[in-house]
This record gives structure tokens, sequence and C-alpha cells, in this order.
């Protein structure tokens, strides 16, 4: 039979409490999906090495500027009237990349990034963005929540 002496239960409520304390700091995003955290913190820039197939939305590599962290992926939505522009298709993007995603709707809504649990508020008329490093390998949608709209999906390998 195993006995806990005082001491020994203070210290496993200490370390539980350590635990979940930890726990609850690492899921802390901001609930505001308008300050969109990127899944890691951005390192070196690598070469772009992206491959869109048709129909896409615009990607392009970006240089990179004083003001802005140089973006490897620069993928561009543009929705009027629910009409996703450049109509929904794939990107693909290499494993490690900085991705921007900005997107701008004629009505008020919200962009979500699927497995990279992104979102950004997309006011009407003004361009939303999530930026990430791409760094989970897969086939993830990319949508607006209010329109349930399908963007693209994003092929990272």
């Amino acid at each position: 039979m195993f006995v806990r002496t005082p001491a020994a239960r203070t210290a496993v409520a200490l370390a539980a409490a350590t635990l979940a304390a930890l726990l609850l700091a690492g899921c802390g995003q901001d609930d505001d999906p308008s300050v969109a955290t990127p899944s890691t913190v951005p390192t070196s820039a690598a070469p772009s090495n992206a491959t869109p197939t048709a129909p896409t939305p615009t990607a392009t590599s970006t240089p990179s500027s004083a003001s802005t962290t140089a973006v490897d992926q620069q993928i561009t939505v543009t929705i009027v009237k629910k009409r996703v522009d450049p109509p929904t298709g794939r990107v693909t993007v290499s494993k490690g990349q900085l991705v921007r995603i900005t997107v701008t709707s004629d009505v008020a809504d919200e962009l979500h990034v699927h497995g990279y649990d992104l979102g950004a508020r997309l006011p009407a008329g003004t361009p939303g963005s999530v930026e990430f490093r791409a760094d989970k390998t897969g086939l993830f949608e990319v949508e607006t929540h209010e329109s349930e709209l399908v963007l693209f999906q994003l092929v990272v390998r």
C-alpha cells in the first residue's frame, strides 16, 4: 500500500497546478481572430518553391520591405456577391515557408485557415490578413465562416 505524506500531497498538488497553468498559457491564443497569431515565430525566409495548380488564388513571392516581414508566399483573394476571385482551387507551398493570406470581401465576414486555427475579421471592403509559417504538411481548407465560402485549399508539402 502506498501512503502519501502531507508534504508529498502538497508537492503533487503544486505540480498539478503548475502543469495546469502551463497548459492554459500555451492555449492562450487571443479569441479575437483579427489578431492572428502565427503558429510559429517566423525565422528566416526560405526561397519560394510554390507550385500552384490552376485555377488558384493569386500566389506570388513578395520582396521584403523595410516595413514588413519578408513573406515567401502572398495569396490574395477577393469576394464580391459571394463570388470568389480567383475561383476556388489549390495553392501549393513548401513546408517552412512564411505565408500571408489577404482577403477582401464586399460584406463583413471572418476568414479561417483550417488545421492552423487562424482567423481574421473581414470588415466589408477592407482587407483582412493572416500570416503564418507553413509548418504542418497536408491539405488545409481556407474559408469564410459567415458566408461559408471555400476560398481555396492550401497544400503544404
